[in-house]
């Protein structure tokens, strides 16, 4: 297998025709068959076009492994997970490279309860990958089964969260920009079923990206100008798989994807206060949100899975990920985009206030991310402990590369860098926040020169 191939808690990624091919694919559809003790497994994909002919592959692959396949078609990651648990099924494979750009597509591994596989159950699929397969005879093949309406379970559960009625009444006008994505139907009927007048933008599920696939700010221009135009309340964007969110305000201006997690923690904080958790690389306006209400928080390794399993442990009310990441168990313990629309125009209904008057209402932070291309992985972590080293009077986290937060003191006070190895794509991250824009600047510029 070639070097584009990553392997993580994130799933299996690479680029078509390079690393995913179909001895990839049958080797993955059968160990995960054997990882599910050939139970039955939910198959769900994104609109990639190299989708259609990988799920053919996965769904012979687990049929002729002795499992049971119910496909749902084309639907966000969020929507398998939800039918994992609805389904009590024993596993969930999404064929989605997420926001990786189009020549890649990957497999995300669901568990029994509708997570994503841990570090030790990944370490053991990984292993049975590596092994030689058995497969079933002509008499214990699997059934496929295709189960139409998965789209309608997903929104029911979030409208059953809300205050659907308030929303409905406040008939808010919105723009969304899937991608072109998995999120382009789905999206659309749920802002409909919340009574709101809905502009799509990219909601073609064609596969074609028109824009990044990441929902950053620079990707965001098109949707920005159709919110302005068009006199739109709010306008959301999604990544390719739709767990992810960004929100564009009323102004045009993109908010940044990092201010999702921050309004939603405030809006359900405000509500009914607990526990939240996020990794490392989120946004310090959570910790002043939670510390506002009187909650504890607690900080995990990147990765879905990491957040879940501490949220699971702390009792959390709510968690997610800076990337645009919300995570509400009320709804299901995923990322999930369709739950953060349901509460950022819960949260604008109940306060009657633009999404920029909510955004003004925040922490003020600011936030850069970057990246070096990896060619020898091993230099950057000595990097990482030669760093450590210099910067050891101040507050250190190794969990997950290397984050450090600036004391009195410092130079950099009031900031933070995070500096760690990718799980999605070959690319050592650099993620820097300041109090302004000049802070992050100048500590991001820091240290990318000293790792390069």
């Amino acid at each position: 297998m070639t070097s584009s191939l990553m392997k993580s808690v994130s799933g299996i990624r690479g680029i078509v025709g390079e690393s995913i091919t179909p001895a990839l694919i049958a080797a993955v559809g059968s160990a995960f068959a054997q990882f599910c003790k050939r139970g039955t497994i939910v198959l769900g994909r994104d609109t990639r076009t190299s989708g259609y002919a990988i799920e053919k592959g996965l769904e012979s692959a687990l049929l002729l492994s002795g499992s049971s396949v119910i496909n749902i078609g084309v639907v966000p990651t969020p929507t398998v997970q939800i039918m994992v648990e609805h389904l009590k099924a024993d596993g969930g494979i999404v064929i989605s490279a997420s926001h990786n750009p189009i020549e890649w597509n990957a497999f995300k591994l669901i568990g029994r309860t509708g997570t994503f596989l841990n570090g030790r159950e990944t370490e053991q699929l990984f292993k049975l990958m590596d092994n030689d397969f058995t497969y079933a005879g002509w008499d214990h093949i699997g059934t496929l089964k295709y189960e139409m309406g998965a789209d309608d379970i997903h929104i029911q559960k979030i409208l059953s969260v809300i205050d659907t009625d308030a929303i409905r009444k406040r008939r808010l006008k919105t723009a969304v920009d899937s991608v072109n994505g998995a999120g382009s139907s789905i999206t659309v009927k749920f802002l409909n079923e919340l009574g709101c007048g809905t502009i799509p933008v990219y909601c073609e599920p064609t596969g074609i990206f028109p824009r990044g696939a990441e929902p950053v700010a620079e990707n965001l221009s098109d949707l920005a100008r159709t919110v302005l135009s068009e006199g739109a309340d709010v306008g959301f964007a999604q990544d390719p798989d739709a767990d992810r969110l960004a929100i564009v305000d009323e102004l045009g201006r993109p908010i940044g994807e990092e201010n999702t997690i921050a309004l939603v923690a405030e809006h359900l904080l405000s509500k009914n206060a607990g526990r939240v958790v996020v990794n490392l690389s989120t946004t310090k306006a959570v910790d002043d949100i939670a510390q506002r209400h009187g909650v504890a928080i607690a900080r995990t390794k990147v990765g879905e899975i990491h957040v879940v399993e501490e949220m699971l442990r702390m009792g959390a009310r709510i968690g997610g990920e800076g990337s645009g990441g919300i995570i509400s168990p009320e709804v299901h313990l995923g990322r999930d985009s369709l739950a953060g629309i349901g509460y950022i125009l819960e949260m604008m209904t109940e306060r009657n206030k633009k999404i920029s008057e909510l955004v003004l209402e925040l922490p003020q932070y600011s936030m850069k991310k970057g990246s070096i291309r990896l060619i020898g992985k091993g230099a950057k972590i000595s990097h990482l402990s030669k760093l450590k080293k210099d910067y050891s009077s101040q507050k250190i986290s190794e969990i997950d590369g290397l984050r450090i937060e600036f004391l009195p003191g410092s130079e950099f006070y009031g900031g933070w860098v995070h500096l760690r190895p990718s799980n999605t794509e070959p690319i050592f991250r650099i993620i820097a926040e300041g109090r302004d824009a000049i802070q992050a600047g100048k500590i991001f510029s820091h240290f990318e020169k000293l790792l390069k």
